[in-house]
């Protein structure tokens, strides 16, 4: 019975003078044994069945709504230097892209989210995501595309990836944090619910880190108040300052508000400390106020020096000016220090200038 399912599975790869191709239906794929099926129970039992058919290695892909336009590819510097996304190798030199025509790049359609499955030896070993617009190289083996898949159906399914510790490790190219992505880009009520079990405070810290993260990137309905909310309620300090990067990376003013209120009253140094130094890296009009006012009134010294350091991350015409005048005038000796280090650092022309100021005898 394996036997005679592996060949009804992949019957139209096998079949004599047959050749490795692209399957017509599924747009930008290539070297690849393919057949196009229509998905007609859950993903799971889907999965499962094409599991028992071969050992494999072989590929499931399918695709969903997502709830960004976005492009997830193998990105590639030219000679020009320019980079570029043309498409990813699935097999062999794995995660390296390569170079396509503009006649072989599938052209960008709606937000669609590809997720792709590496089946061997009965089990799904990896998780890969992909833009649509994502040419695929299979690497010459089985590649089964399943049309049809319901959005929360998948949802389901990588829950259980994600949540498996297995998934989790090198060897199976961390596609738990993979998983819990393609979970967040969905575009189903079921995503929200399944990244709230994610991020509940049973689970473990290092799930709940790759969920905030994958929550903050997906653009999301509520996503930045769901992640206000955590700030406000966990007592974790290692995860509330992992939180603070999530919100970093939504690009929202009102993220940007929250994160100036943790830096400046959250309990925990560290975490305050933390909130300086992604407020800086958003560049925010608001954020040398801020970090200056850290850097003079926090109580904890540490906090001070990494307000410091968050400065020397500001545009050059906002930070430089900034570390002068706490060079100069801060009562804190390791703060002038550390202002003076960055100065050093930061190659600015009016930085030699304050040095040879200060050193005149």
């Amino acid at each position: 019975m394996r036997a005679l399912g592996k060949v009804a599975l992949f019957a139209v790869a096998l079949a004599p003078g047959a050749s490795v191709h692209a399957a017509a239906d599924v747009p930008g794929l290539r070297n690849a044994r393919a057949e196009t099926r229509t998905a007609r129970d859950t993903l799971g039992r889907e999965v499962e069945r094409l599991l028992a058919a071969d050992a494999g290695p072989f590929w499931i892909g399918y695709a969903v709504p997502s709830t960004r336009e976005h492009t997830m590819c193998c990105w590639q510097r030219g000679d020009g230097g320019d980079e570029s996304c043309g498409g990813c190798r699935l097999e062999g030199d794995e995660g390296s892209g390569f170079r396509t025509s503009k006649s072989e790049v599938p052209p960008e359609g709606p937000a669609t989210l590809r997720v792709l499955l590496r089946g061997q030896g009965g089990r799904v070993t990896k998780v890969r995501m992909v833009s649509e617009g994502c040419a695929l190289d299979a690497g010459g083996v089985s590649f089964v595309w399943l049309e049809g898949v319901k959005p929360v159906d998948s949802v389901a399914f990588l829950e259980g990836l994600a949540s498996s510790p297995a998934m989790a490790t090198r060897e199976h190219g961390g596609g738990a944090e993979i998983a819990v992505g393609a979970i967040a880009y969905t575009a189903d009520p079921a995503a929200d619910a399944a990244l709230d079990r994610l991020l509940a405070a049973g689970r473990p810290e290092a799930l709940r880190k790759k969920a905030a993260f994958w929550l903050g990137q997906s653009r999301r309905p509520n996503a930045v108040a769901r992640l206000v909310r955590l700030l406000d309620s966990d007592g974790s300090p290692r995860f509330r300052e992992h939180v603070v990067f999530a919100l970093s990376q939504t690009g929202e003013q009102a993220a940007i508000d929250k994160i100036i209120a943790v830096a400046k009253r959250d309990d925990d140094a560290h975490v305050r400390g933390q909130a300086l130094f992604w407020l800086a890296q958003t560049a925010s009009r608001r954020a040398a106020s801020t970090l200056e006012a850290a850097a003079t009134e926090d109580p904890e010294v540490e906090v001070k020096k990494k307000a410091v350091f968050a400065l020397s991350q500001l545009p050059r015409d906002e930070g430089v000016p900034l570390l002068m005048k706490l060079a100069r005038t801060h009562q804190n000796r390791e703060v002038r220090k550390q202002a003076m280090f960055w100065l050093g650092q930061s190659g600015d022309p009016r930085a030699l200038a304050f040095f040879e100021d200060v050193l005149r005898p």
